[in-house]
């Protein structure tokens, strides 16, 4: 490969000098919306970094210089990790005290949220499903009318509830909209293209980093079917991107960058669970396209210093890093392998069903009115969600506190529904024993139903809506309500029928059956379905919640999610919002089943023309008009436009940089002078100075042959990450397949 910015001119000027030469005003690296030069930039980083071991010896300062290179990318990843622990411990304090806003205030200390305004209290006790109570902390109906019971208190509850959802939810879509249009919904999906090497200008800015964690705040206390922990992995990869531009070597270098994108990505799945082997293995399995070993290390560090900062910092205030910390005193049976893959098939059910659903939604926004108004549409969808969600407890209380009591498991102090059981505690026997369901339990067997089903529809509006919003929570909390039920009724099956042979004696005098797993390994199910991730998924869920023991049933029901969801549709959620998009993005997880050969795909057809530059008989006039009339980001060079043998390849952005270098270099140069790309000029010549351009020449690019089968010419865009590559036969060029024409044979292929 030929590194123009370099080398050029090198053998003009005289110099061999390493610089990189000033790019001209308006001609940045890559175009906006393109895919970048994998190769090509790591070609320029090994040429950079021989540079920098041969001069090291010269001084004590390059040796400096050298040794800043070697430590500049552990650097950078602390600086990310430090940054995005931080970033994350402000947005779960934030979020936390508007999402009680809702509910009362802390009238001695309005800046503290429920739980913290109660530490002080000496009459405080807490609740699983609504959390702390003491006298400190004032309902709105008790502020507003001195009584917190009643037809009335309830009506100034749901008022302030109501205002206090709408109002954070309008203020995100404005924000969004007037100051960071790129800071709405998850951001995965772009995350997932950008690290595939695709450009998108100001995604990563410093503006979508704050606009996405202030208005991550206000959308999760809005109530809103979403959670911030996909989003968490945006806010990361911004975080990232600003500081790789303290770092040349990375800055510089958009194949380089996507290392410490990667990084950051983990980094972000680690401050958003607690997760940090999760969050590393998320983003090799999930989001990450180029991924060798030294990532994998960085990665692990950029997670490890995010999550040591989360949990100094204990935003969860339980005293544990993780988000669900749950602690079961029972071994799982192998009886209950059975409704564990169950919850598995019906996760993958629900997962497949989400997606299709998700998905007709958002391609409707798209394509009617709808789409044009962003914030009538957040308003609407958050008002609708405030009105339904208030009468149910399950829907009312937030989504991550809804998921903690589902998995928790009953003690002898709980006394909410989901804990109503007929059971008999001594301030001697303490130890839990299998009971029959109370009228709180049979309760909670219908609000619970009626809860997972409203989230399911809430979130298939909600998701893509123009605020940020992710997936991770609802899914979980869909899996864990489904999980809970599943859970309850199997113990109620085992309390009547303790001494049949299935249980094998466990449940004729201890309690055997668990709820809050089933609720864990749903949840799990569910997230696999929507997402189809695996491996990581269920280390993030023993991650999540501290259950280590409970590795097998969650491996047992990701693997049937998956299997089940694959069947109903081999799109994870964020695969199909690419292709809704249009992103260009080449899934090398993908199979497909090609009889296509090269010649088939590639552009030009019909014997149509192909816009060449030829090696030694084109003007400079000649050559601008080309870089006028057409778009195409490189050009084959040929020896003639009659023989068509093939030259070399030059890009666009490196052609039109030698233009204008020229202009400067080369003295009497005018639109009349010929460009070479060769070693001679024809002969003979007397007209003016030619402009050598034989540096910029890639005189070894990407080819095939016409009769190359396409499974190959896929294997090569997906494993060298190249851009395009030439079609041949014997010598002659016959066409170009780019990316785009890759994708699209693959759509083709799709739709057979």
């Amino acid at each position: 490969m030929v590194i123009v910015n370099m080398i050029l001119f090198e053998a003009m000027a005289g110099g061999g000098d390493f610089e990189e030469l000033p790019l001209p005003p308006g001609l940045s690296q890559y175009e906006d919306y393109h895919t970048i030069d994998w190769q090509r930039d790591i070609a320029r980083d090994r040429m950079r970094h021989r540079h920098i071991v041969k001069k090291k010896q010269d001084s004590i300062c390059d040796l400096i210089k050298g040794a800043h290179d070697a430590w500049s990318g552990w650097l950078c990843l602390l600086l990310v990790g430090i940054a995005a622990g931080v970033v994350a411990s402000v947005i779960d304090i934030g979020a936390g005290w508007m999402v009680d806003l809702r509910e009362g205030i802390c009238p001695q200390a309005f800046w503290l949220d429920r739980q913290q305004c109660c530490w002080a209290s000496n009459e405080t006790f807490f609740d699983t499903i609504s959390g702390a109570h003491c006298s400190k902390w004032m309902p709105w109906s008790q502020l507003f009318t001195s009584n917190s019971a009643g037809a009335g208190a309830t009506f100034v509850q749901f008022l302030f509830y109501v205002a206090f959802s709408v109002m954070f939810g309008a203020l995100a879509a404005v924000l969004v909209k007037v100051f960071a249009p790129y800071a709405c919904g998850s951001g995965i999906t772009e995350i997932k293209t950008i690290l595939s090497g695709f450009i998108i200008r100001g995604y990563l800015g410093k503006w979508t980093l704050l606009i996405k964690s202030v208005c991550l705040m206000l959308s999760v206390a809005a109530g809103l079917s979403l959670g911030k922990e996909g989003p968490l992995v945006h806010v990361a990869c911004c975080i990232g991107n600003i500081f790789s531009y303290l770092f040349p070597k990375y800055g510089k270098n958009e194949a380089k960058k996507r290392e410490i994108l990667s990084a950051a990505a983990a980094a972000g799945v680690s401050v958003a669970f607690g997760a940090p082997i999760g969050g590393v293995l998320f983003s090799l399995e999930e989001v990450s396209y180029y991924f060798p070993l030294k990532t994998l290390w960085r990665s692990f560090f950029c997670a490890l210093v995010a999550a040591f900062v989360l949990n100094t910092i204990n935003p969860f205030g339980n005293q544990h890093s993780v988000l669900f910390y749950v602690e079961y005193n029972k071994p799982w049976m192998f009886v209950e392998l059975i409704p564990f893959i169950g919850l598995g098939i019906i996760g993958g059910v629900i997962g497949s069903l989400f997606i299709k659903a998700n998905i007709f939604w958002s391609r409707y926004r798209m394509r009617s009115k709808l789409g044009q108004y962003p914030v009538a549409e957040v308003l609407i969808v958050t008002l609708v969600t405030a009105i339904l969600s208030f009468p149910n407890p399950y829907t009312r209380m937030s989504r991550s506190q809804l998921i903690y009591a589902l998995f928790s498991q009953c003690g002898p102090a709980d006394n909410h529904d989901l804990c109503d059981y007929k059971r008999n505690f001594t301030s001697v026997n303490l130890d839990m024993q299998l009971a029959e369901a109370g009228d709180g339990v049979y309760q909670a067997l219908w609000q619970l139903p009626l809860a997972l089903l409203f989230t399911l529809i809430a979130t298939i509006f909600t998701f893509g809506i123009k605020v940020p919003a992710g997936l991770f929570i609802p899914s979980l909390a869909m899996g864990a309500i489904m999980g809970r039920i599943v859970g309850i009724a199997m113990e109620q099956v085992a309390y009547k029928n303790s001494e049949s042979w299935i249980w094998q004696g466990e449940c004729a005098s201890n309690y055997c059956i668990t709820p809050g797993l089933y609720a864990m390994v749903g949840a799990a199910a569910t997230l696999g379905g929507v997402t189809r991730m695996t491996v990581s998924l269920v280390v993030i869920m023993f991650e999540l919640t501290g259950g280590v023991r409970y590795i097998v049933p969650l491996m047992a029901a990701a693997m049937a999610s998956k299997w089940v969801a694959d069947a109903l549709g081999k799109e994870g959620i964020y695969d199909a919002h690419i292709k809704l998009n249009g992103y260009p993005f080449l899934d090398s997880k993908e199979e497909y089943a090609h009889i296509a050969l090269a010649a088939d795909v590639m552009k030009p057809r019909n014997n149509e023309p192909l816009c060449v530059l030829t090696e030694n008989s084109m003007t400079v006039a000649e050559v601008e008009d080309i870089l006028k009339e057409t778009d195409h980001n490189g050009f084959p060079v040929v020896v003639s436009k009659e023989s068509q043998y093939l030259v070399g390849f030059v890009t666009r952005r490196e052609l039109h940089l030698a233009l204008e270098n020229a202009r400067q270099a080369v003295d009497g140069m005018t639109g009349d002078s010929l460009v070479v790309f060769g070693t001679s000029l024809p002969s003979p010549w007397d007209g003016p100075p030619p402009v050598k351009l034989k540096m910029i020449l890639d005189m070894a690019p990407p080819t095939v042959t016409d009769h190359t089968p396409m499974e190959t010419v896929i294997d090569m865009f997906r494993k060298l990450g190249i851009r395009h590559t030439l079609v041949t036969h014997n010598g002659r060029l016959l066409g170009v397949i780019t990316k785009k024409d890759v994708l699209r044979h693959i759509e083709t292929i799709k739709e057979r």
